[in-house]
């Protein structure tokens, strides 16, 4: 088979050169993806290169030496920087591969066709060379469209990371190039999300969220790091409520900031968003919170050292009680404030009497010294009871103190 090759090889290079000119024109008549990228000089030339390779493989497997596959290793990276689409590269390759066989065939009936039964062998040396080639392109370019991405990844992190920590300038053209990079509109209505740790969601779950946005018509930008997950909502035209929906899968407790409309208010957003996660006590199940319907919770969060003296001024006597008595008072107050005053509605969460609800108030009035008559007293004790709840980053409340859910509003 060499012999014959060698033989029609002045005439096989003139087919060849043919077959280039027609592999070309059908490629860019079919793929826009090469039309857009390359001219048809450009690209003839290159078809024509891979075809000569070929059939100079096929020799090189004939005589049972190895494919020179360095030049195909060459061209996958470099159409993977272009941003050439693998399946384009890979048809062409085939189809070239198809072509020099049927060129091939071509050659040697019109110098022997009685040659044409010698030259079926190679029929499987020749797709074998065609495989080697692909796959060699194939792995280069997946190598390089794999360190792309992780450089996109980490570009990515970096524009969040400057958006959402300020670590760079947060204001004026800096944050409005890094959110036109992120593909972020330079006003809008954007919103900060900060999860606590022990969801039962994991990084599969945040690409879910952040891969499938018409579902829920939000544009999440998660960044995942060893310290926690931060989310930037991109909101468009929908409540800020919807935040709560979106996250439900996660099962998380998380802390949502109020809406803001320019990137360089996110860094600010970011620290309201984990302000709003400190209101969420840790031992409790899934919650969203909004720092909007948590203000006064997360006023005494953010200031830890006048929490700490509001708590012991304010509920100093309580707290100075034996650890049940302690959990009692703290639990009938807290209870108390979350059904809005209602003593009878207090009494039913708390299975009691409504006559004990009324008891122990008056037990923890004389204790503090103010009254739940006065409204003011009434907020002191309020904000005192948060204090005690969040207890200075991740300090345990005293047992029993955590708040009840929601009771309608009701005359006590």
């Amino acid at each position: 088979m060499e012999r014959i090759i060698e033989e029609i090889r002045e005439d096989l290079s003139r087919r060849i050169a043919v077959t280039a000119d027609r592999l070309a024109d059908r490629t860019l008549a079919e793929d826009p993806a090469y039309a857009a990228l390359l001219g048809r000089a450009e690209l003839r030339e290159r078809i024509h290169h891979n075809l000569r390779q070929s059939v100079e493989g096929l020799v090189r497997g004939i005589r049972g030496l190895p494919l020179e596959l360095a030049d195909a290793r060459a061209t996958g990276t470099l159409r993977a920087e272009q941003g050439l689409p693998l399946a384009s590269l890979l048809r062409t390759y085939r189809r070239g591969g198809r072509l020099v066989w049927q060129t091939l065939g071509e050659a040697v009936a019109a110098h022997d066709p009685s040659e044409l039964p010698r030259l079926l062998p190679a029929a499987a040396v020749l797709w074998d060379v065609v495989d080697q080639l692909t796959d060699a392109v194939a792995d280069a370019y997946r190598c390089t469209e794999a360190a792309r991405c992780d450089r996109d990844r980490e570009r990515r992190a970096a524009l969040l990371d400057a958006l959402l920590d300020g670590a760079g300038p947060s204001e004026g053209p800096a944050a409005s190039e890094a959110a036109a990079q992120l593909g972020l509109a330079e006003r809008g209505r954007f919103a900060v999300v900060v999860l606590g740790p022990g969801g039962s969601g994991g990084p599969g779950d945040l690409g879910r969220l952040a891969a499938e946005p018409a579902a829920s018509g939000l544009r999440v930008l998660w960044r995942i790091r060893a310290d926690g997950e931060t989310g930037l909502v991109e909101l468009g035209h929908h409540p800020l409520e919807s935040v709560r929906e979106l996250l439900g899968p996660l099962r998380a407790r998380a802390g949502v900031s109020p809406v803001v409309e320019t990137p360089g208010d996110l860094a600010r957003a970011r620290w309201l968003a984990a302000l709003a996660l400190r209101t969420v006590a840790a031992s409790g199940g899934p919650c969203t919170a909004l720092l909007d319907e948590r203000l006064p919770t997360a006023l005494v969060a953010s200031q830890a050292e006048l929490a700490g003296r509001l708590r012991q001024v304010v509920l100093g006597p309580v707290l100075a009680l034996p650890a049940e008595d302690c959990r009692v008072l703290l639990n009938t107050l807290g209870t108390w404030l979350t059904c809005q005053g209602s003593t009878t509605y207090a009494a039913q969460r708390l299975y009691c009497h409504r006559n004990t609800v009324s008891n122990r108030l008056r037990r923890l009035e004389q204790l503090t010294g103010r009254t739940l008559s006065d409204p003011a007293h009434v907020v002191e004790l309020a904000l005192a009871h948060a204090a005690v709840l969040q207890r200075a980053a991740g300090e345990p409340a005293p047992a029993g103190a955590k708040p009840a859910g929601r009771a309608p509003r009701r005359n006590g």
